[in-house]
């Protein structure tokens, strides 16, 4: 049985130029929908064609999170997906981080590379703003990313993603320090 959640369709002209800017920069990676790719084979060309590469990581993030993230670091990017959400739910967060990616979506400052050396001295200041500084609501950033990766994930064949991935030694360190933030012992107290 299928269920439908109907929502009005907005027909502004500021969602037409949003949807006609999102299409244009789906048709500017050349994905035509003839060949089948999964999340992978597209992080890779599109790894290629940007000239950074693009790794995914699976992660127990902590309760309250986002559902996936964005890391820009200075020669490469990671898309940080959380590991206990259905793999379909997955795809979609990584193509709606993909979109963020393809738009070259900006961030705003959180805090100043002074407090965040003081706070977080051994992460780079750059990547602390581009991971904290992102719009995290209904943005107009954020309709975009959904909008591409929501495009992407219509033109790519396979809904099907790898429930394991290598993590790239340069992705250690992130990979820890995120994972230490979920802590069971500390949020069973908080419930």
């Amino acid at each position: 049985m299928m269920v439908m959640r109907w929502r009005r369709r907005d027909t502004s002209q500021d969602s037409k130029a949003l949807q006609r800017r999102c299409e244009e920069r789906v048709r500017a990676i050349g994905l035509t929908g003839d060949q089948p790719l999964t999340v992978e084979d597209l992080c890779a060309r599109l790894g290629r064609l940007y000239g950074r590469p693009i790794h995914v990581i699976p992660l127990t993030l902590p309760r309250g999170s986002p559902d996936g993230l964005l890391v820009s670091a200075n020669d490469r990017d990671f898309i940080v997906v959380e590991n206990r959400l259905a793999p379909v739910h997955q795809h979609q967060v990584m193509l709606h981080e993909l979109g963020h990616f393809i738009c070259d979506h900006e961030t705003t400052p959180v805090m100043t590379p002074e407090a965040s050396r003081l706070l977080l001295p051994s992460l780079d200041p750059e990547l602390v703003r581009r991971v904290l500084g992102r719009d995290h609501s209904n943005s107009e950033a954020e309709q975009e990313a959904e909008y591409v990766g929501s495009i992407i994930g219509r033109r790519i064949s396979t809904w099907a993603i790898e429930r394991t991935w290598d993590i790239p030694p340069e992705a250690e360190e992130l990979v820890a320090r995120l994972s230490a933030l979920e802590k069971p012992t500390q949020r069973d107290r908080s419930e």
